[in-house]
């Protein structure tokens, strides 16, 4: 903390927390609205938008452009606080103002350590960030929520009977309320949506409508999302760490808890749902790449349903089916986080990979609810907006109560000819977003363009009118936050845009949340987006009334209660976590190989013949090495002998940091993350962190290695420590998976993964040492038993002894040794056979594909033949290797692509 601050901090003792406050936070920027006081910036006070001479188009989606505005000079401290800031800055307690940026970094660590993260695209910092949260909450007073909530409660409903004309009789486009270019001409327009019948005839189950507050104080609706509205998990996230925050000031302010819409929303669709008693609903994601994921998962986990991706479900008999280990579990109702074109490749986008086919004939059927109904996209039009005045009195026979930002559609001549002359006070806005068809852009903002610039989009709007919408600019209201930028923290003004979410709870009924996510302006502009670097902030609405306490916990379990909330597994993420063993397993054999094979290559025994021959061949095995590297050449041919193992060892070390074009432990690191990252949602997120750290520090040692030694030479002892650490984390992974994951069909089919891994490469390489004879000499035998992670019990249990006998008993034969093919065998055996779900005690007729070692005998596997060879150990080796492949794949079949002719469906 700098001494300015100190000395502010130190004032507190002579006023109030909420006096000091007022002195301390600049007043909003000249033109816009003080949340922090309660009125407009003093140095200029504009009038609400005017209205326009043609139809007013109000808004349906702000891109951030359209709010973005040249920063102005922070006006002085001036006037006091609202009564609820006022209240807010009281209740800080003993410690006031001193203890915020302790606050500041509690709320940061509990981000970080929560695992809350917005994926940002193509950014060089990596795909995943941290969630922007603000320290400080946007409260809401009641007056100022109840004008928002019949606004918002109006609108949809007239939203949900637009779309039922447009997919039905189509009066609307009959009588000329609505145009035909914006609604069949837009192509988020359905036409196989036509005649649907939804269930309890409602379209809309979430909307989304985002509000800005103007210079007089009135709440604007800017845009509204109906396809795939996000935003219901992040703020539920935000509610609960702000409020921990400030625990006081959170129950003083009575604020208005969540909980009871959401459940409400959930009763509603339940009871909505065509069919099945309990309703089976699931979460449709486009998976881990899309940038809100975690909400995804996070809601999922909130709302008790289970969360899929298109390859998850199936369609048959025009009926929706989860693909799970137990066969195919129908599903009655999807909440959808996918825009419509990617649903269904039959119908829609055929390049699609993340819908489902034949989805859109289920819901025609009547056998599937969603939320949204597809077809919704032609309402998240700007241009649409401008009729709502009109259609709410032909729909509802209501005024609006709400209003929107004045809008120009240019596709009408008198809009057109009204709206240029606004251009260089307006933003320019797409009509038909993200179009194929028409011509797109991203939003411009007039103040922002010169005269010349001014008269090009002048042209482009005259030569194709109806893609252009000319919507009034309105300066944003700015809420205080606790900034870092200026300092160790400081009180300072951003622009904020509120985004509320109306819910449906029954038929033809819908409630607001009373909340939201309060987007704020990024550091370098008022641009209020996350991609732009924007922030987020907790809204706290006030109630006049009592606080709803009510939870999504239910008051008292049952059997039955507790049996719907244990969520199948999908076959895709069962795969994925067979794979994530499988990788894990993967990583550690490859590493443990690479740090012996460098040990023995730079130490006495790099002249043994054998064991150089069987390095050769398990580096090639397992591709530490690319296949043209020059092999191993043999210990009598001196320097050439020399120069071809330098080659071979920096060949091995320049692969094991390479994650992208390698095949060694980078890669190996890599496929386990993004195995992992498939099913982020079962892993802890110190699980996750040790992940993504593995692989980071891995690629990171070695390029800076690499670097030091110069002209591609590495130092055979850095990498070897660098292997060492790596080694560690891979143990953290390993133990995680082991002892801090719940033991359920996904857990088994990891441990699977991971033990047919073992059973292949372990009987490889002990079959590979036989071959070569590399286990008859001293050197030979110490790194087999080494590679089999078995050196410190081999050498406890039989000292001296380097037979075969001795080697056969530990590594194949030992019962209790985790790295004898005997154990694996016994593990997979049993395993697959609970997996499969068969009686206590009895395999299944794929455990039986495995050999049994019981079977096994001492004598018969250490017994050689006339050449000196041991034929039924090699034998044993070789079934156990084949058996793991051949294991692998039934089981591929079988679970995951429910080809296996036993599968049947379940619980229809």
């Amino acid at each position: 903390m700098d001494p300015l601050n100190d000395s502010l901090f130190d004032a507190q003792a002579a006023e109030s927390p909420a006096a000091f406050a007022a002195a301390l936070a600049p007043s909003a920027q000249p033109g816009h609205f003080d949340e922090l006081r309660g009125l407009a910036s003093p140095a200029v006070a504009p009038a609400a938008p005017a209205a326009p001479a043609a139809p007013v188009l109000a808004d349906a989606s702000l891109p951030a452009p359209d709010i973005d505005e040249e920063p102005a000079p922070a006006a002085a401290p001036a006037g006091p606080l609202t009564p609820a800031w006022t209240q807010f800055f009281e209740e800080l307690g003993p410690e006031g103002f001193a203890d915020l940026p302790r606050r500041a970094l509690s709320l940061e660590r509990q981000i970080r350590d929560n695992g809350v993260t917005y994926n940002v695209y193509a950014d060089a910092d990596g795909q995943q960030r941290p969630w922007s949260l603000d320290l400080f909450p946007l409260i809401v007073p009641p007056a100022s929520w109840a004008q928002i909530e019949t606004g918002v409660l109006q609108r949809v409903r007239i939203l949900d009977r637009v779309m039922a004309d447009v997919y039905g009789p189509q009066a609307l486009l009959r009588e000329g309320l609505l145009p035909a270019a914006l609604v069949r001409g837009h192509p988020g327009y359905l036409r196989q949506m036509h005649g649907v019948q939804p269930p309890g005839d409602t379209w809309l189950r979430i909307a989304a409508f985002d509000l800005a507050r103007g210079p007089d104080g009135n709440w604007w609706v800017v845009s509204q999302r109906t396809q795939a509205p996000s935003g219901l998990g992040y703020l539920l996230e935000n509610r609960l760490a702000v409020s921990r925050q400030f625990p006081q000031a959170f129950e003083s302010l009575q604020v208005q808890r969540l909980a009871a819409t959401y459940t409400a929303m959930m009763e509603g669709l339940q009871r909505m749902c065509p069919a099945g008693a309990p309703p089976h609903i699931a979460l449709l994601t486009p998976g881990p790449y899309n940038e809100t994921y975690f909400e995804h998962a996070y809601l999922a986990r909130y709302l008790g349903v289970t969360l899929v991706e298109g390859n998850d479900l199936t369609v048959r008999d025009e009926r929706l089916y989860l693909k799970t280990l137990q066969g195919l579990r129908p599903v009655h109702g999807l909440i959808k986080r996918l825009d419509d074109p990617f649903l269904d490749p039959l119908e829609l986008r055929p390049d699609s990979t993340l819908g489902v086919p034949g989805l859109l004939q289920v819901i025609r059927a009547g056998n599937l609810l969603v939320a949204n109904m597809p077809g919704s996209a032609f309402l998240e039009s700007p241009a649409l907006l401008g009729f709502l005045p009109a259609l709410a009195c032909r729909l509802i026979g209501e005024e609006l109560a709400l209003p929107a930002l004045p809008t120009w559609w240019c596709g009408e001549r008198t809009a057109m000819e009204a709206a240029l002359p606004r251009l260089g006070d307006s933003a320019i806005k797409p009509t038909y977003t993200g179009s194929d068809i028409h011509p797109s852009f991203e939003a411009v903002l007039g103040t922002r363009l010169d005269r010349r610039a001014l008269d090009e989009w002048a042209g482009r709007i005259l030569r194709q009118s109806d893609a252009h919408t000319v919507q009034s600019y309105l300066p944003l209201a700015q809420m205080p936050t606790w900034s870092q930028e200026l300092g160790p923290g400081r009180i300072a003004p951003k622009a904020v845009l509120l985004r509320v979410f109306a819910v449906n709870d029954g038929p033809q009924s819908w409630r607001v949340l009373p909340g939201g996510l309060a987007r704020l302006a990024g550091p370098d502009a008022q641009i209020a987006s996350m991609q732009r670097g924007g922030s987020s902030a907790d809204v706290w609405v006030q109630t006049p009334g009592e606080v709803d306490r009510s939870t999504r916990l239910a008051p008292q379990a049952t059997p039955a209660s507790l049996q719907r909330h244990r969520a199948p597994v999908t076959s895709r993420a069962a795969e994925n976590m067979y794979w994530l063993g499988r990788y894990t397993e993967r990583a550690e054999n490859t590493l443990r190989l690479a740090r012996l094979t460098l040990e023995n290559l730079s130490g006495e025994d790099q002249f043994s013949r054998p064991l150089v021959a069987w390095l050769h061949e398990m580096a090639l095995r397992n591709s530490l090495v690319p296949r043209e590297v020059p092999g191993l050449a043999r210990p009598q041919e001196g320097a050439r002998a020399a120069h071809s193992r330098r080659l071979f060892e920096r060949a091995l070390i320049a692969q094991l940091g390479d994650a992208q074009h390698g095949r060694s432990v980078g890669f190996n690191l890599r496929c386990l993350r993004e195995a992992a990252q498939a099913v982020r949602e079962r892993l802890s997120q110190e699980h996750w962190n040790h992940i993504v750290r593995a692989e980071a520090d891995l690629v990171r040692r070695s390029q800076e290695q690499a670097g030091e030694s110069g002209e591609g030479r590495y130092a055979v002892g850095a990498m070897l420590r660098t292997l060492e650490a790596t080694s560690a984390m891979l143990s953290a992974i390993t133990g995680a998976q082991t002892d801090r994951m719940t033991r359920d069909d996904a857990w088994r089919l990891l441990s699977i993964g991971r033990h047919i891994e073992r059973l292949s490469f372990l009987a490889n390489a002990l079959a590979a040492g036989f071959e070569h004879g590399s286990v008859h000499e001293a050197s030979g035998f110490e790194a087999v038993v080494g590679l089999f992670d078995s050196t410190i019990t081999f050498h406890a249990r039989y000292q001296q002894r380097r037979d075969v006998a001795s080697l056969v008993d530990l590594l194949v034969l030992d019962g209790d040794n985790p790295r004898s093919l005997a154990w694996v065998a016994h593990t997979l055996r049993k395993r697959i056979a609970k997996l499969a779900g068969s009686a206590p005690d009895r395999l299944t007729a794929l455990s039986h594909e495995l050999p049994d070692p019981d079977h096994w005998s001492l004598e018969t596997l250490c017994a050689p033949g006339e050449d000196g060879r041991y034929a039924a150990l090699m034998q044993t080796l070789n079934r156990c290797a084949s058996a793991a492949y051949h294991v692998s794949d039934a089981i591929g079949v079988r679970y995951f692509t429910l080809t296996f002719e036993t599968v049947r469906s379940v619980g229809v």
